[in-house]
């Protein structure tokens, strides 16, 4: 079992970027101030392996955060995790939508890499979830999700800052608990439903919070990343 890692500071930078030398830019620029650099299902279709290596290359102190939310039979999921084994992330989310039986999968294919399971996305309201033939609240089932989740063998959890609280509770201080949906006081929300800020993310038991567009998108990147948590 891997060993749950700390966060100084408690940030993973989402690198949502449009090709790679600009990824390359923004991680040189804000890894001094980051724990992480976040790159997602649309940066690895179009750079692949090869444009993950080149990030890294960029900002090699920081943690490698591969968020591909695998979902599919577990078969095919052990075989996407072993696929990107060879990029070593440091976390890899799959949905736990997908099932005990598919995290258990990744969990064993990976077992150097803290499998993250994405419970329920920020950019879901309830309404959302009932359309989708979700029963509850959110809430419900994000407590529902991360409790099959870390049975299966997830070391971390993909939650929003208004469940993490209920979340930590339930799966205890050994789970890393990363929470989107963030934004400093002022910003816009985007297409995040569920959000609040650091302070209030890092108070209800968060230990990672992954911040996008407040840090990328900012003037100066470095300042932005350096005073998010201020």
């Amino acid at each position: 079992m891997s060993v749950k890692p700390t966060f100084d500071p408690p940030i993973a930078v989402a690198l949502d970027a449009p090709d790679v030398p600009t990824a390359q830019q923004w991680a040189a620029e804000v890894a001094p101030h980051v724990s992480a650099l976040k790159l997602g299902l649309e940066f690895y279709l179009a750079a692949g392996a090869p444009g993950v290596r080149q990030v890294r290359l960029a900002a090699p102190d920081a943690l490698l955060f591969l968020d591909l939310k695998l979902h599919d039979i577990p078969n095919t999921v052990a075989g996407a995790a072993l696929a990107v084994a060879g990029l070593r992330p440091d976390f890899l989310t799959v949905h736990a939508l997908g099932g005990g039986a598919m995290v258990a999968a990744a969990a064993r294919a990976l077992p150097e890499t803290q499998i993250a399971a994405v419970t329920i996305l920020t950019s879901m309201s309830a309404d959302d979830l009932a359309g989708v033939g979700i029963a509850g609240t959110p809430a419900d089932a994000v407590l529902r999700l991360a409790e099959l989740s870390v049975a299966a063998g997830a070391r971390a959890l993909v939650c929003s800052p208004h469940e993490v609280s209920a979340v930590r509770s339930a799966v205890g201080d050994d789970i890393v608990l990363i929470t989107p949906g963030v934004r400093p006081v002022g910003a816009d929300a985007g297409d995040q439903r569920r959000v609040t800020t650091p302070a209030a993310a890092l108070e209800r038991g968060a230990d990672l919070l992954v911040i996008g567009r407040p840090i990328t998108a900012a003037p100066d990147r470095a300042v932005a990343a350096a005073g998010i948590l201020t």
